[in-house]
């Protein structure tokens, strides 16, 4: 049975002041679920403080990126090899935001993730389409396509090693939310497309969902078949919201 997972995003917020009150009550509070595994993936000058706070916990932490060369002269880039030093577990990858304000092309989004790999990282796959992706029809072939460039770079076996996040671009930080029904149709053909290629992986893969996840909605979601938790924007700010969050995915 697989495992559900609900990781935080923070996105470009956050401050030292802010950071230990909030890591300090997730780490104290989480103690007492069972279950399910959570995460936070901070920017990267509170990696740091996130590894002093949080080592020991159950709450466990990454990064919203990574660079795809392991060294160099890649002015302002930050490696996987570095990430593990602050004992990061997880590494968002590919996410609409940064596919779309940085212009990561599927290509380099494969190659991120299998970076993330061999250092011994757990890629967080973002995937999801655009509204008018959505609206012409398109949303399962833009998504098949993201996929299948992770699958050519790194095959089945690392798929295998990572978590994926459908993620509707159109549902990101506007308040708009995928009904129950059509985050499920998005995971159930995620899942079935993998199946065609190891129905083992497919099966024990974790599906998360992305897209203005709150405590309100957060139950049906995460009680549909294909769909092992979520990646949390702004309700991951918030104390009592990232919990509400993850005893929905508790069950």
């Amino acid at each position: 049975m697989r495992q559900k997972l609900v990781a935080g995003n923070w996105k470009m917020h956050g401050s030292l002041a802010a950071n230990q009150i909030l890591l300090t009550a997730l780490a104290s509070q989480l103690e007492r679920l069972n279950g399910m595994r959570s995460a936070v993936c901070v920017p990267f000058p509170y990696l740091a403080q996130a590894q002093t706070v949080l080592t020991g916990s159950c709450l466990a932490w990454g990064a919203q990126d990574v660079s795809q060369y392991e060294k160099g002269a890649y002015t302002g880039e930050v490696s996987a090899s570095m990430l593990l030093e602050f004992g990061c577990r997880y590494v968002i990858v590919g996410h609409s935001e940064r596919r779309a304000l940085f212009g990561e092309t599927d290509a380099v989004v494969a190659a991120k993730f299998a970076a993330a790999l061999v250092a011994g990282l757990t890629p967080i796959l973002c995937v999801g389409e655009t509204l008018e992706e959505r609206d012409a029809g398109r949303a399962e072939s833009v998504i098949a396509q993201q996929l299948d460039a992770v699958v050519a770079e790194s095959g089945m076996a690392g798929l295998a090693k990572s978590v994926i996040a459908y993620e509707p671009v159109w549902a990101i930080g506007t308040g708009k939310t995928a009904s129950p029904a059509q985050a499920q149709a998005v995971h159930a053909f995620i899942r079935s497309k993998l199946a065609a290629l190891d129905p083992d992986v497919a099966a024990a893969l974790v599906i998360q969902y992305g897209g203005s996840v709150k405590a309100a909605n957060a139950a049906e979601l995460f009680a549909q078949p294909d769909i092992d938790g979520g990646l949390i924007g702004g309700a991951s700010l918030d104390v009592d919201e990232f919990m509400a969050i993850c005893h929905a995915a508790q069950g």
